[in-house]
């Protein structure tokens, strides 16, 4: 995949690993802080969405979150989604979540909670932080595992080739072009 050969030096340096070829994700739900439900898979249009699973008992996790908002900030209207996800168990309420999210800047961020760690588990995921990368087809293209530098320029324009190298690839297979009627 060109994609791949695009990245190979930035991913084994930076913890970033690409797939071969897209892959489904489970058909867990994560919980909103209204209490309703969504799926990472459904209900997300944006070109390339960040689903971001971290701990509040990370500290890594805690100390890169302002740089993740200034990430999503910077990315925000450009048809990438930063998503925040953590286990349910860490929090006693919504109000909870709200409240730590004010603590650290992050308060403006989508969050969400993992019902039992079930999506995390059902993805293999049993660290933070990790990223998982979907494709506006709501699949899994590949995952950023430990903490990152989210705000450099650097991770910024990698993010970006990757949306763009992925939005292209769809517009060229088969199943999106026009056919004659």
């Amino acid at each position: 995949m060109a994609i791949l050969a695009a990245y190979p030096a930035m991913a084994s340096k930076k913890g970033v690993n690409l797939y071969d070829e897209p892959r489904e994700l489970p058909q867990k739900t994560l919980i909103r802080q209204d209490g309703s439900r969504i799926n990472l898979s459904k209900d997300f249009d944006e070109s390339l969405v960040l689903a971001m699973f971290w701990s509040r008992h990370c500290m890594p996790c805690v100390r890169e979150l302002d740089d993740i908002k200034a990430f999503d900030k910077r990315v925000k209207n450009n048809g990438v989604r930063v998503v925040l996800i953590s286990p349910s168990q860490e929090w006693q309420t919504p109000e909870e979540q709200q409240e730590f999210l004010n603590k650290y800047g992050a308060d403006e961020m989508d969050f969400y909670t993992d019902e039992r760690g079930n999506m995390a588990a059902a993805l293999g995921i049993f660290t933070s932080p990790n990223t998982v990368l979907i494709n506006k087809s709501g699949q899994e293209i590949g995952r950023i595992r430990g903490a990152a530098d989210w705000d450099s320029d650097a991770v910024v324009e990698y993010i970006y080739k990757l949306k763009s190298d992925y939005e292209n690839l769809a517009s060229n297979s088969p199943i999106h072009k026009d056919t004659p009627k």
